[in-house]
């Protein structure tokens, strides 16, 4: 039974490194095409009329861009841990191809998610930040992109991207 335990454990393990490697592959395939140093201009005027700078904002701490839409699938289960988060830091999620701002707004009050929102109606944002693939999250501290992942992220993920990033 021991023995049994142990190559277990070991398949496991192996697993598990050819997932996360692979997940690296996938991730970095789908950033090629994205802001690697300097953070291009970002400033904006979010669905409730505010006024964004997001670079103005990094300086003071780190700042969570979340690139998303109401139809992606997995935004389901990372916008939850994106409304959770921006209880700690700031936030400017862009949500691409998801109609008029009246849908948008449901949507988040439907969810009641309370992350500040940019609704990019022509793409532009998307464009200017090389974004394909929702969702992707961006921290940008000091002007600077710090860290760009795409696809499913958990909470613990996220909030050692951003300590880290401190």
């Amino acid at each position: 039974m021991g023995m049994k335990l142990l190559r277990l454990s070991k398949e496991l393990v192996i697993y598990l490194f050819i997932a996360i490697v692979i997940a690296l592959v996938v991730d970095w395939y789908r950033s090629k095409d994205m802001p690697t140093e300097s953070a291009p201009p970002f400033a904006a005027t979010l669905m409730n009329g505010e006024q964004v700078d997001v670079i103005a904002q990094s300086y003071e701490s780190p700042v969570i861009v979340y690139f998303w839409a109401t139809w992606c699938a997995a935004c389901k289960f990372v916008s939850p841990t994106v409304d959770w988060i921006s209880q700690y830091y700031p936030v400017v999620a862009v949500s691409g191809s998801s109609g008029p701002n009246e849908r948008v707004s449901h949507f988040l009050a439907q969810k009641g998610y309370g992350f500040a929102n940019i609704n990019d109606l022509g793409g532009d944002l998307f464009r200017k930040w090389g974004i394909s693939v929702t969702p992707t999250i961006a921290i940008i501290k000091d002007g600077q992109v710090e860290t760009i992942t795409t696809g499913i992220t958990t909470p613990p993920g996220l909030l050692v991207r951003t300590w880290l990033n401190q």
